[in-house]
C-alpha cells in the first residue's frame, strides 16, 4: 500500500484523471450555467449564427496554463512531503483516509488555479463571438457539421491580450 502511494507515477496518473476530471467538469458546467443547451436549439431554430470553439485546443494553448502546471507539481512534490513525514506512524486505514484528504485538497488548489484560466478563456471567446455576431458558441466535438470555427482567433486574442 505504501509503495503505492509513493510511487510517482501513480501520483501523476491520479493528478492528471484529477485535472482531466476537472477540466471536463469546468467545462460541462460553464456549457450548462450558460443555458447553452437551450441557447443552441432556439438560435438553430431562429438561423442565428453560431461559433464553434476547439475548448481543449484553447486550453493547452493557453499561456496561463505553464505556470499552472508548475504551481500544481510545486503542491503536489510538497504534498507527497508532507504525506510522507505525517503519515510514518498511521497504520494502513488512517494512511488511506488521509491520502484521499490530500488528494482533495490538491484538487481543490488545482480548481483554484485552473478557475481564472477558464474563465480569461471564456471571456475571450466571448468578445470575439459578440464582434463577429454569434449568438452561441459551442464546443466543436459537440457539433457534426456547421458553425463559424473561431478557435484560431480566440487563441491569437489569448496569446496577445493587449489587443
Amino acid at each position: 500500500m505504501m509503495e503505492k502511494l509513493r510511487n510517482p507515477k501513480n501520483v501523476k496518473t491520479i493528478s492528471l484523471i484529477v485535472a482531466a476530471i476537472f477540466v471536463i467538469g469546468c467545462f460541462t458546467l460553464a456549457m450548462s450555467a450558460g443555458g447553452f443547451g437551450n441557447s443552441v436549439a432556439s438560435a438553430a431554430s431562429s438561423e442565428s449564427a453560431i461559433g464553434v470553439v476547439d475548448y481543449q485546443v484553447l486550453v493547452s494553448q493557453s499561456p496561463q496554463l505553464e505556470q499552472v502546471r508548475s504551481e500544481m507539481q510545486k503542491a503536489i512534490a510538497e504534498t507527497r512531503r508532507e504525506f510522507d513525514n505525517n503519515s510514518k506512524n498511521m497504520n494502513d486505514d488512517e494512511k488511506e483516509r488521509y491520502y484521499k484528504q490530500m488528494q482533495e485538497r490538491l484538487a481543490t488548489k488545482e480548481k483554484d488555479l485552473m478557475d481564472p484560466l477558464l474563465n480569461g478563456i471564456n471571456d475571450t471567446i466571448k468578445k470575439i463571438a459578440d464582434k463577429k455576431g454569434l449568438k452561441v458558441v459551442v464546443d466543436k466535438s459537440t457539433v457534426i457539421y456547421g458553425g463559424t470555427d473561431i478557435t484560431d482567433e480566440v487563441a491569437k486574442a489569448l496569446q496577445n491580450p493587449k489587443k
